[in-house]
């Protein structure tokens, strides 16, 4: 966030009464774990996403060559 955005947040919480400045930190606050959270989501998958095409390709494969078998759901 630009600082001119930070300044103009930042003024407009000065302009209300304590109380509620603080019920909008905490929503901020919530907010900002919920972008941090995604982000770290998107950085691990984007970390394996690789290696779950590969892992796919080599189910698909093992597949079409019959070396597979329905999963016994019962099993597990």
């Amino acid at each position: 966030m630009s600082s001119n955005a930070v300044a103009s947040v930042t003024k407009m919480m000065e302009s209300l009464p304590e109380r509620e400045q603080d019920h909008v930190v905490e929503h901020v606050r919530g907010c900002i774990a919920e972008v941090w959270d995604e982000a770290q989501w998107e950085a691990t998958f984007g970390e394996t996403q690789k290696q779950l095409v590969v892992a796919a390709r080599r189910a698909k494969e093992e597949i079409a060559a019959g070396h597979s078998a329905p999963m016994d759901y019962g099993r597990l």
